[in-house]
């Protein structure tokens, strides 16, 4: 396991942050949370406040970037991990109760954070904030980009400064979001390492030989698209940039002679400043030798990835106005404070001299009794429990082995909370106080995503508990899963058997239906789709980046939505 300059393994994340905000005047933490907010709040009364954040380790993002035009603040994970709804939620309040003319969240395109902050943005906008969420994804590495679609890396902290420039001239939140999203699509990154990195604690994510560099891969270590033998500089600045503009490539930034463009030249963590030097001067040259101009030129350690020996280049197109929004003015520490002006490696040299010189609410309603409630969440309870180990096993092959922890956990914190008081009755009250719970305790992006469901389920269910009004909670829970998890039936998931079930529930719409008939049916198709799971090609979540000839059990996900069916049954 690499050496790490740490106190603490578990409290690395927290302890970064608050010796950033010992060292700056300008940043405060949030009581609570790994929230890190502006100093002078109330100074957003009245405009619009930007929020990002995501895992800890790519420092100086995202906390770097909190300040007068930049963010307003930014809510950070454990090293690598997405943040908590908790805490992105706070975050929002915190700014809502400041006077802000609307809330932008400004997240790079992962799973895990696009469904935190997202679930944070619907809870907020059910408190009656105006909350917008804009997802970067920049990566040019992917020739043909997955159902994941692009993921957000380097080009975001130029959303950062573009989005924080209009909120301190006074633009509205219309005004901003349409125009980061017009210069997201604009806008390219691709990494290269030299090494990978390594959690805090753990051994490193991945092995390159002696002689081998990696190019376009994640801020995570995640697989680029491309081994190959270590290059000079120059001649890896021209593989780089080739990759990010060729038309066939799906990703691609299409540059064009005349262009104009900034450039970041970004350290992943850990290349020295003289390495960093030399590629930033071959990037220079080979994009004037294209015939485009490079109107700013940013060089330096953005968004890093711990240790990691690499870097990556991101361009973005820019006519006049981005290039002020650029230049504007911010007090935030990890953005550079570079003289304005075009980069080159034409400039006229100073001519020697003849001699040396000298010298960063409660709802009323009808539902089944709270006697019943318990009863069938005890055996979804006892069920889950009992499965730990087969759901463990399921999910060695396709994620991290923690499936039946996460369910297990789950079950446990139900019981807990119903030893503490008696479940609500009312259907919408019940589901939302559930969501509550598994948000809470879960964890995972299993647990988001049964809150996302649960959350969207309790919204149709309120004032209602006819049994049509359980298909449509159910079509209700599952939009909102496909929302923000970006998933689809058939992409071998926890969807799967949801979507199955949903199908044979819409049966309750009929009114000669008997619920527990088909009740019984949505189960069985539950468990027929669960066990088709088997022969399917993952399109999302963490197994998608596996081998399908490596998938040979079914989805531990959809294995455990129809086991939870079927105990409802029971």
């Amino acid at each position: 396991v690499p050496k790490k300059l740490v106190t603490t393994v578990s409290g690395c994340a927290d302890d970064a942050l608050a010796g950033l905000v010992a060292c700056n005047p300008g940043l405060r933490l949030l009581q609570g949370h790994r929230v890190v907010l502006r100093d002078d709040l109330p100074a957003i009364r009245g405009r619009v406040a930007l929020l990002s954040g995501g895992g800890s380790g790519h420092e100086p993002a995202h906390a770097g970037y909190v300040g007068k035009g930049m963010l307003t603040g930014v809510v950070a994970g454990a090293v690598f991990a997405s943040p908590s709804v908790g805490s992105v939620l706070a975050a929002i309040r915190a700014v809502a109760q400041a006077g802000a003319a609307g809330i932008l969240l400004i997240v790079k395109n992962y799973t895990g954070d696009r469904l935190n902050f997202g679930m944070a943005l619907e809870r907020a906008r059910a408190e009656g904030a105006d909350v917008r969420m804009v997802v970067v994804g920049d990566d040019c590495a992917f020739a043909t980009p997955g159902k994941a679609g692009r993921r957000g890396i380097c080009g975001t902290v130029l959303i950062h400064k573009v989005a924080g420039a209009l909120a301190e001239a006074g633009a509205s939140l219309d005004e901003i979001e349409k125009k980061v999203i017009a210069a997201a699509k604009v806008m390219g990154t691709l990494g290269l390492s030299l090494s990978p990195c390594s959690i805090p604690g753990s051994k490193p994510s991945f092995q390159l030989a002696e002689d081998e560099m990696e190019l376009g891969l994640g801020i995570h270590g995640e697989a680029g698209v491309r081994r190959m033998k270590v290059l000079p500089a120059d001649k890896a600045v021209e593989t780089m940039l080739k990759h990010m503009t060729d038309p066939s490539n799906a990703s691609h930034l299409s540059l064009t002679p005349g262009s104009s463009v900034v450039l970041v030249v970004n350290n992943l963590g850990g290349l020295s400043c003289l390495e960093l030097g030399i590629v930033a001067g071959a990037a220079v040259r080979c994009l004037e030798n294209r015939g485009i101009r490079i109107a700013r030129a940013l060089v330096g350690s953005f968004m890093t990835a711990l240790e990691m020996a690499g870097v990556s280049l991101t361009l973005m197109l820019v006519d006049e106005e981005l290039v002020r929004l650029i230049d504007a003015k911010t007090t935030a520490m990890a953005w550079p404070n570079i003289v304005t002006g075009p980069a080159t490696t034409r400039r006229e040299e100073v001519p020697a001299p003849a001699e040396a010189p000298r010298k960063l609410q409660d709802e009323t309603g009808t539902g089944p009794g709270t006697a019943r409630v318990q009863r069938v969440l005890q055996r979804v309870c006892s069920t889950l429990l009992d499965m730990q180990d087969k759901l463990n096993e399921l999910d060695r092959g396709a994620g991290d082995g923690d499936c039946g922890h996460t369910h297990a956990r789950a079950a446990q914190a139900i019981q807990a909370w119903m030893r503490s008081r008696p479940p609500p009755a009312a259907p919408s009250q019940l589901l939302s106080a559930l969501a509550d719970v598994l948000l809470e305790q879960m964890g995972g992006s299993s647990g988001v995503l049964y809150g996302l469901f649960l959350t969207a389920a309790a919204q149709s269910l309120r004032g209602r508990s006819d049994s049509p009004a359980w298909a449509d909670a159910m079509d209700a829970g599952i939009e909102a899963m496909q929302r923000y998890g970006g998933a689809a039936p058939g992409d071998r998931t926890m969807l799967d058997s949801l979507f199955a079930a949903a199908q044979a529930l819409h049966s309750l719409r009929s009114p000669s239906a008997d619920p527990l008939q088909v009740l019984a049916t949505a189960v069985q198709r539950a468990e027929a789709a669960a066990e088709a799971t088997r022969h399917m090609e993952a399109g999302a979540g963490r197994a998608s980046y596996i081998r399908s000839s490596r998938l040979e059990q079914p989805d531990p996900g959809a294995v455990a939505v129809a086991a939870v069916l079927g105990a409802v049954l029971e």
